[in-house]
């Protein structure tokens, strides 16, 4: 809920089931989205029938990812939105009609929980653990629009160190469609850091028909950008907090340019190359 200014997200009264808002102001002009927060379930759904050392693992959720958006939230005092529980229930990172909304299969570990789901089942995920999802992040980008601030939305997610060990050389990665607002300034101020590893579209595209950047940016012409962290340097609490505060840095350090402000303070569709792509995104 807002408080009477206007101008805040209140922490508790946003909050629902299925995800988390943290507290922050609208003056900020920045929106936090976090996808893959958790690798927890409601209850009734136990573990999907995975053993817990198939939880810790990135099937289940963005590890690092949400200790890094709680700090880079509290630093710049930026609303952020967390899932609650894992992306093995529903991810909210894809279109609703995408055949990896709900996997039964990743990366080796058959998900028994997933495995017989018929219709009935899909809906009510999709009715309580997706869409509330969406509609609280809809809803705040309206309350933005309505304190007179055109949101940037930023979306941190973590991708693992090696693939088929095959080590990957980045630090950090920046995905992005056809909007190089937020991007390519980010690029550049991230590359002057001689100590980091900066990716452009790794491991991963950025352009994939659906996914939440794309519903919530894109398809509303607002200034997006969506940051892969690897894994192995955000696993511990002190990583996190390091990797907020460059982050934070890096964000403060860009918003102090009045004149890309102005260019990413407007409404302004890009459109999206974006044509069904495979969903193989943020999977491994």
């Amino acid at each position: 809920m807002l408080k009477a200014a206007n101008s805040h997200v209140d922490e508790v009264g946003a909050s629902a089931d299925c995800h988390e808002v943290l507290a922050g102001s609208f003056e900020s002009g920045l929106l936090l989205l976090c996808d893959h927060a958790s690798n927890q379930f409601p209850p009734e759904y136990g573990t999907l029938g995975l053993p817990q050392s198939e939880l810790e693992r990135h099937i289940a959720y963005d590890i690092g990812a949400a200790g890094v958006t709680r700090g880079l939230s509290a630093l710049l005092n930026a609303p952020a939105v967390l899932t609650r529980y894992s992306r093995l229930l529903i991810d909210p990172n894809r279109s609703v009609d995408d055949p990896t909304l709900i996997m039964q299969l990743s990366d080796g570990a058959v998900v028994a929980g997933n495995s017989a789901l018929d219709a009935t089942e899909r809906a009510k995920r999709v009715r309580h653990y997706y869409e509330p999802y969406h509609s609280t992040i809809d809803a705040l980008i309206d309350r933005f629009m309505d304190a007179g601030v055109v949101p940037i939305l930023l979306s941190i997610h973590s991708f693992t160190e090696c693939w088929k060990e095959t080590p990957r050389p980045w630090h950090i990665t920046v995905l992005w469609d056809r909007d190089p607002r937020l991007p390519k300034p980010m690029l550049k101020r991230l590359s002057k850091e001689e100590a980091l590893i900066v990716g452009e579209n790794e491991p991963y595209s950025g352009q994939l028909k659906g996914d939440c950047l794309y519903r919530h940016a894109s398809m509303r012409g607002f200034a997006h950008a969506l940051l892969e962290i690897r894994q192995d340097l955000i696993r511990a609490e002190r990583d996190q907090v390091r990797w907020a505060e460059r982050l934070a840095r890096t964000m403060t350090e860009l918003l102090q340019d009045n004149e890309l402000v102005a260019d990413l303070r407007r409404v302004k569709h890009h459109g999206s190359h974006a044509r069904g792509r495979s969903s193989q995104r943020h999977r491994h």
